[in-house]
């Protein structure tokens, strides 16, 4: 992108000279609550809620609060440098949109609109293999997006690897694992309105598309009708999750594809040089949001220790509980590659479809951008030099 993102601010200004303001808010805060308004309860609660008591899912967000940012003034006239590439698919900045299932239900657009964005913004997006859309129509919807694919190992391992067999097929450029949901977690707001999509047979476009999938299903069923789908839905239940997975999983997926493959879901150090020992690509701190386990170590709390044992033999990134462009500064300046970016892309299309997804996205690179130039960094390296823990934090990096 040839202009700075922060120049969106003056383009806001200039409009409301005008007397227009943007229909979506800056402040991450006030974007949730506001999605509030556009999403169903059942479904608000589904994505914004958290496992348990909800205490990961605070315990992310208080844990950007224990560390901070020392400016340095004056700094050496230098272009800001934001532009990355991570196993071939280059990004105008280190910002991934990340995998949400079931963005269908938030707008009719579902996972296309986001992709399109993300494509136009020069981002990179992992799909969720939850997606309301298969991976084949997101793909054909955004031509030239940076995709990656992320993939919930199933029982059925050959079902697993048909699916990744159809991303490399479909240009996906990358599969991203995710390790800490081989069961649902406990999630008491879904349970108090009986809601669990799934069993609705919705966030299964991936799964539908695939003819491995499809054979499993009764053929005496006229394809789309309601029996169809409920016997999608239970063939669905059947495979979702997979209870013996080792890492030896990752041996046998890189038998099947030659595309990178990333970890995600990892806290500890000692998982991320397991993962490493069995030829993963990247490893990807989260937490899943919070949405698993309650009680669970802040994703951001779990970086640096990761980052150090890695030690730069493949690439670090986070998730779990950046919401602004001054969150992603934090997470980068503790050693991340690259920022996930989850819930806010889901409000933003709620609210307004692909141009809320576009409000979202650079609103957080304008605050990223002013954020380095405010703090005398041009680069991402120069973040790692200034980030330090809040007075009165005991611990040290």
């Amino acid at each position: 992108m040839a202009e700075s993102w922060y120049t969106m601010r003056d383009e806001v200004f200039a409009d409301g000279l005008r007397g227009r303001v943007p229909r979506l808010p800056a402040d991450p805060a006030r974007l949730e609550e506001a999605a509030r308004q556009y999403l169903p309860a059942g479904l608000f609660s589904f994505v914004a809620g958290g496992a348990g008591g909800g205490r990961t899912v605070a315990a992310n967000r208080a844990a950007f609060d224990r560390w901070e940012l020392t400016p340095r003034m004056m700094p050496a006239a230098r272009p800001l440098r934001l532009r990355t590439e991570l196993w071939g698919t280059g990004m105008s900045a280190p910002v991934v949109l990340a995998p949400i299932g079931l963005a269908g239900l938030a707008h009719p657009d579902g996972e296309a609109a986001a992709a399109r964005v993300a494509r136009d913004l020069g981002l990179a997006m992992a799909l969720s293999n939850s997606s309301s859309l298969s991976l084949e129509e997101v793909a054909g919807a955004a031509p030239g997006a940076g995709l990656w694919f992320q993939l919930h190992p199933p029982k059925d391992e050959e079902l697993g690897a048909s699916m990744v067999r159809r991303a490399k097929k479909a240009g996906y450029q990358a599969i991203v694992v995710t390790v800490d949901s081989w069961a649902r977690g406990w999630r008491p707001a879904d349970l108090d309105h009986g809601y669990d999509p799934f069993l609705r047979g919705q966030g299964m476009g991936t799964f539908l598309a695939d003819p491995l999938f499809r054979r499993s299903l009764p053929a005496d069923l006229a394809v789309g009708s309601e029996p169809w789908l409920a016997a999608a839905a239970a063939r669905w239940r059947e495979v979702f999750g997979h209870p013996g997975l080792s890492y030896a999983y990752f041996d046998r997926l890189r038998e099947t594809t030659d595309l990178p493959v990333l970890i995600k879901g990892v806290l500890h150090p000692d998982d991320a040089e397991q993962a490493i020992a069995h030829g993963v690509s990247g490893v990807v701190v989260s937490n899943h949001g919070g949405r698993q386990l309650d009680r669970s170590t802040a994703a951001l709390d779990a970086l640096p220790a990761v980052v150090r044992q890695v030690a730069g033999r493949v690439p670090v990134l986070f998730d779990s509980g950046a919401r602004s462009g001054a969150d992603v500064a934090l997470a980068l300046g503790l050693g991340a590659d690259a920022v996930l970016l989850g819930r806010p892309w889901l409000y933003g299309l709620a609210i307004d479809g692909a141009e809320g997804v576009r409000h979202v996205l650079r609103c957080v690179l304008a605050e990223l951008e002013l954020t380095m130039l405010m703090s005398g960094a041009a680069t991402v390296g120069d973040l790692r030099h200034m980030v330090a823990p809040a007075p009165g934090r005991a611990d040290e990096r």
